[in-house]
């Protein structure tokens, strides 16, 4: 298993895990199918301090996972959120924690202080892992979606970075 910068190489099976999600309307408030011109864009208006990685076993892409900026307004240039993608045949193995702590790791080394979790309230499985790595729950926001015809409460988490 190794966890790589994503390369242009990737951004179709980044997409094709992110549909995965989008389909199933648990994990994402998007609504889009994407491509991999899509995921070209996001990388293209990242800034300096943003990242989007590949976690890969045996050369074929599991997962991603992204460090982007809470908000482009500078006070905030010390907060940044995070996100875990596997694809569903790796739950459950380790995957998604071994992706997060790299996210963690390579947030602090860009001088982040506040991460930043956005989870739905019903994804229980995923608010726990991320409290086993440290994150705290800072609130609820009651009803700030509506995906599959029903409103959604997303919980959201923060990680305080010394």
């Amino acid at each position: 298993m190794i966890i790589k910068i994503a390369t242009k190489e990737n951004y179709s099976s980044i997409a094709e895990i992110y549909n995965e999600y989008i389909r199933l309307g648990n994990a994402t408030m998007e609504e889009k199918i994407h491509d991999e011109k899509d995921i070209a864009t996001w990388v293209k208006k990242f800034n300096e301090r943003e990242r989007l990685y590949v976690m890969e076993v045996e050369k074929e892409v599991i997962g991603w996972g992204i460090i982007k900026r809470y908000s482009d307004r500078d006070g905030y240039r010390f907060a940044a959120e995070t996100a875990v993608y596997l694809t569903s045949t790796q739950l459950g193995k380790g995957y998604g924690s071994r992706m997060k702590k790299h996210l963690i790791e390579e947030a602090r080394s860009l001088e982040y202080r506040h991460l930043i979790a956005k989870i739905f309230a019903k994804n229980e499985t995923s608010i726990q892992y991320n409290i086993k790595l440290g994150y705290t729950v800072v609130g609820t926001q009651n009803q700030i979606g509506f995906k599959n015809g029903e409103w959604m409460d997303v919980v959201i988490l923060q990680l305080l970075l010394d």
